[in-house]
């Protein structure tokens, strides 16, 4: 589940530390009492900094998406749903928030022009749609075998020359039945989403004000494919 921001943010001024290292703690000590005892830490260096990160990169994003208007930022909650895990461990060792486009879904199977995680062993950026139900996949399976799949490639081949890499929640083996393996989209076609990764981040940027033209300018070069991806629903 995801909650919205409140709509009176902070200006962004750099997360608490480069290191992550309220999540390291975190990790080490997975008990409601320790996260009730540091939750000021969490809000004030994580949780804060992550709404008006969220909040200025939507405002200069936000123009270059008329014909999907942003919706309000999300960020994750710290809480993990155990219900269907063998690991209970309450809590994530991450923060995650992410700029979903309106109508498109919500959590991870919402188009989003930006995702950004950022934990004690991982950073990562990304726009796109991480996973898509069955209506979501047949549209662009659909879309993949026609003129709108070849001007896909044509917008996704420069930006994976840029660094950015092509991902997804999950990758078949095989393209589905009744397709050739040969198709010129055939490793598209394998995947259930579209997500571009971004170049990477450069931990020491998590600190400062740098982080936000850094994402500004990275998350412009993939507008094409987020409002290709919109463009479905």
């Amino acid at each position: 589940m995801a909650t919205r921001t409140s709509v009176a943010v902070a200006r962004f001024e750099g997360f608490a530390d480069r290191d992550a290292r309220f999540f390291r703690a975190l990790a080490r000590n997975q008990k409601r009492e320790w996260f009730l005892a540091h939750k000021r830490e969490y809000d004030q260096g994580w949780l804060g900094p992550m709404k008006a990160l969220l909040a200025e990169v939507r405002a200069r994003l936000e123009p270059l998406y008329e014909q999907d208007p942003l919706a309000e930022p999300k960020v994750f909650r710290i809480y993990r749903d155990v219900r269907f895990s063998k690991d209970k461990a309450p809590y994530k060792t991450h923060i995650g928030g992410y700029l979903p486009l309106g109508g498109t879904g919500d959590g991870p199977a919402a188009a989003s022009a930006l995702y950004v995680h950022v934990g004690a062993d991982e950073v990562f950026v990304a726009a796109g749609q991480y996973m898509m139900d069955g209506d979501q996949l047949r549209r662009f399976r659909a879309a993949l075998l026609d003129a709108r799949g070849a001007a896909l490639a044509k917008i996704l081949a420069p930006l994976t020359r840029a660094g950015y890499e092509i991902g997804a929640h999950d990758t078949l083996q095989r393209v589905p039945r009744g397709i050739d393996p040969d198709h010129p989209r055939a490793e598209l076609l394998k995947r259930k989403g579209l997500i571009l990764s971004f170049p990477t981040l450069p931990r020491a940027t998590l600190t400062s004000r740098a982080l936000v033209p850094w994402l500004v300018t990275r998350a412009k070069r993939t507008v094409p494919v987020v409002a290709w991806l919109a463009a479905l629903t």
